[in-house]
C-alpha cells in the first residue's frame, strides 16, 4: 500500500505547545522513533513566545510522564530531532521562518493539531512559500459541525491539497481493536455466510465512560455527545461491520466499502434517537446554566442495504456511567424450529461480542447442554483475549502511516460528507435532552428505543 519513494522528509506540527501534544504527540513520536520510524526532522508551531530550548523540555516531562520507563537514549534520539518556529499564524514571515527551519526538506508532512477555525489561515501560510507542494497535511477531527461546514472545512483544505494528499485523523481508528474488527471480518471465511439479514437479528454497540467531561466543559457544551461520538467513533465501527469485503487489497478498495456503508445508512430522524443529559453537566465551567447538549445519545440505525436491509443497529454513548467500556454485540436469530423449549423461551440467542475496551476479546455467545437427562441448558462465552502488551499507541501508528503515505485508516471526504448526511437533520430536529442521574445508564426513554429487541446488553467495564 506505500512504497519507500512517498516518505516524508519531514515531520511539522502545528500547536506544538498544547494540551494534545503533551498529553499525545510526544509520547506517540518517542514510539516512532523507538521502533525505526522516525528519523527526520520534527518541527514544531505555536505562537507561545517559545524556545526550541523550552519544547524540547515540554518533549522529556511529556514522554517520562506518560512512560516512567522509556529508554533515555531513545528520548535523547527525539530530542535531537526537534526544532521550534515560534510566530502567529497570521503572520507571513512565520511561514518564512518554517521554510528556513525545513533546510530545503521537499517532502514534508504538515500535522494541524489545531482548532479547525484556524485551518484556513495555516493553509493559506503554507502555500504563500509553496510548503504546500509535494507535501501531506493531517488534520484533526472534528471535521465540521455538520454537513454545510464539513463541506466548507474540505474546500478550505481542498484550496492547497489533493484528496490524495490530505490525512484526516481520527485517533479511534487506530486503535488496536478497532483494526482488529476488520481483521477478524475478513481473515475468517466462517463468518460469511451468517453475516446478514438472514441470521442477524440486531446489532448492538456501545461506548459509555464512568467519567464527565474532564474540564471540556466548553468543547462539549458546543459539540454534544451525537457529533463527538455517534457521527465518528462509532458510525466507523458500523462501517467496518457492514461494509462488503473489499474488492481488491489496499486502502482505496476499503475506504470505498466502508463510504458505501455510509450511504446506504437512512438518515436519523427525531424518532430514532433519545438524547440525554447527566445531573449537574450545566454546573460545568463553560457550560449553559440552560443548556440543552446531550451527553448521552441511544440511536436506532438502518442501513438499508441487500445485505442489511431491516436489520436494526443500536448504538448508545454516553458519560457519567456506570461503566468505562467499549463493546459491540451481534445478535443472531433464534433457531427456526422449536427443537428444545429452554433455548427457545431464552431471553438471549446466540451473539458475537466483541470487547474494545478496556480489555479486548471476542466472545462467541452459545447454549450449552447442562449435564443431566433433561435436554435443558444455559447460555455461556467461549472467549478469547485479544489484547496484546505491545499494542501501540493510536498517534504513534497513524502518524506513522501519514509519513509513509499511508491512507488506510483515514478518512475520506466522501466518507465524512455522507455520515454528516445521515445524522445532520437531527442535529437541530430533536426532543429535549432528558435528565439522568451519574452513574447509571441513561434515560429509562432508551430501553423504550430498543423495544422487543432489548435489553441492552450490558457491557463488561473496566476492572476494580
Amino acid at each position: 500500500m506505500t512504497d519507500q519513494a512517498s516518505a516524508a522528509d519531514a515531520l511539522v506540527f502545528f500547536g506544538a505547545t498544547g494540551d494534545l501534544a503533551r498529553k499525545q504527540i510526544f509520547p506517540a513520536l518517542y514510539g516512532m522513533v523507538a521502533h525505526g520510524e522516525l528519523d527526520v526532522p520534527v518541527v514544531g508551531v505555536a505562537f507561545s513566545q517559545w524556545s526550541v530550548d523550552d519544547l524540547r523540555e515540554r518533549a522529556r516531562s511529556s514522554v517520562t510522564a506518560a512512560l516512567p520507563d522509556a529508554d533515555p537514549e531513545v528520548l535523547e534520539r527525539l530530542i535531537g530531532l526537534l526544532r521550534y518556529v515560534d510566530g502567529d499564524y497570521r503572520d507571513p514571515a512565520t511561514f518564512e521562518a518554517l521554510r528556513d527551519a525545513l533546510e530545503g526538506r521537499h517532502r514534508p508532512v504538515h500535522y494541524l493539531a489545531i482548532p479547525p477555525a484556524l485551518f484556513g489561515t495555516v493553509v493559506q501560510g503554507l502555500a504563500s512559500v509553496d510548503l504546500d507542494r509535494d507535501a501531506r497535511v493531517v488534520v484533526e477531527k472534528p471535521f465540521g459541525r455538520d454537513l454545510a461546514s464539513a463541506r466548507e472545512l474540505d474546500a478550505v483544505v481542498r484550496s492547497a491539497f489533493p484528496e490524495e494528499s490530505i490525512f484526516r485523523i481520527d485517533h479511534f481508528l487506530g486503535k488496536e481493536e478497532i483494526m482488529n474488527l476488520l481483521y477478524f471480518r475478513f481473515a475468517n471465511s466462517f463468518l460469511e455466510p451468517v453475516w446478514n439479514r438472514d441470521h442477524v437479528a440486531s446489532v448492538q454497540i456501545t461506548i459509555a465512560e464512568d467519567f464527565g467531561v474532564q474540564g471540556r466543559g466548553p468543547f462539549y457544551e458546543s459539540a454534544g455527545a451525537l457529533r463527538d461520538v455517534i457521527e465518528n467513533h462509532v458510525f466507523q465501527i458500523v462501517a467496518l461491520l457492514a461494509m462488503e469485503p473489499p474488492a481488491y487489497q489496499g486502502y482505496f478498495a476499503v475506504h470505498q466499502a466502508k463510504a458505501n456503508v455510509f450511504r446506504a445508512m437512512r438518515p436519523l430522524t427525531r424518532h430514532d434517537i433519545v438524547r440525554g443529559q447527566f445531573e449537574g453537566f450545566r454546573e460545568e465551567p463553560g457550560v449553559s446554566p440552560t443548556s440543552d447538549t446531550e451527553t448521552y445519545v441511544a440511536a436506532r440505525l438502518f442501513i438499508d442495504s441487500w445485505r442489511w436491509a431491516g436489520v436494526p443497529w443500536y448504538l448508545r454513548t454516553g458519560k457519567k456511567m456506570p461503566t468505562t467500556a467499549h463493546e459491540v454485540v451481534v445478535e443472531f436469530k433464534k433457531p427456526p424450529q422449536p427443537l428444545f423449549d429452554d433455548a427457545m423461551m431464552a431471553q438471549r440467542p446466540n451473539h458475537l461480542r466483541f470487547r474494545l475496551q478496556p480489555d479486548g476479546e471476542i466472545a462467541l455467545g452459545a447454549r450449552i447442554k447442562t449435564p443431566g437427562e433433561e435436554f435443558v441448558g444455559e447460555q455461556r462465552e467461549l472467549t478469547v483475549p485479544t489484547a496484546g502488551a505491545q499494542a501501540r499507541r493510536p498517534y504513534e501508528r497513524l502518524l506513522g502511516d501519514a509519513l509513509q503515505g499511508d491512507r488506510a485508516l483515514f478518512t475520506t471526504e466522501d466518507s465524512v460528507e455522507a455520515a454528516w448526511t445521515v445524522v445532520d437533520r437531527v442535529l437541530t430536529d430533536h426532543a429535549p435532552a432528558i435528565r439522568y442521574q451519574p452513574g447509571t445508564w441513561g434515560p429509562a426513554e432508551a430501553d423504550t428505543l430498543i423495544g422487543a429487541d432489548g435489553p441492552w446488553y450490558e457491557p463488561k467495564g473496566r476492572k476494580a
